[in-house]
């Protein structure tokens, strides 16, 4: 239903991934704590709304709050992104004509 998550997409897609779980890795964070602090530093005005179901997972995105990116950490990281192109469309056909209006 969703293009980006074909299993082709999903292949092509683990470049990012990988390179996420690297940098998260060196920061002994988790990857998704890696990527709540990224849209953290990106503007004051953006504020991540994850969502979860489990205990576990609300306190894995509060402890992103603490530890702080760099600006060679983001750097980097936009760096190496710009160099992955992502595959598959972030939504169907019909789910564009719906969000796109």
């Amino acid at each position: 239903m969703v293009p980006r998550f074909t299993p082709e997409a999903k292949k092509a897609n683990k470049a990012l991934v990988d390179l996420l779980a690297a940098i998260a890795a060196r920061k002994h964070a988790t990857p998704a704590q890696l990527a709540l602090a990224w849209l953290l530093a990106q503007k004051p005005w953006i504020v991540p709304i994850p969502g979860t179901t489990k205990l576990e997972r609300l306190e894995e995105n509060v402890a992103a709050t603490a530890f702080a990116l760099t600006p060679e950490d983001l750097r980097e990281i936009d760096a190496a992104a710009s160099r992955i192109s992502i595959q598959g469309d972030r939504y169907s056909e019909q789910m564009n004509r719906l969000v796109s209006r």
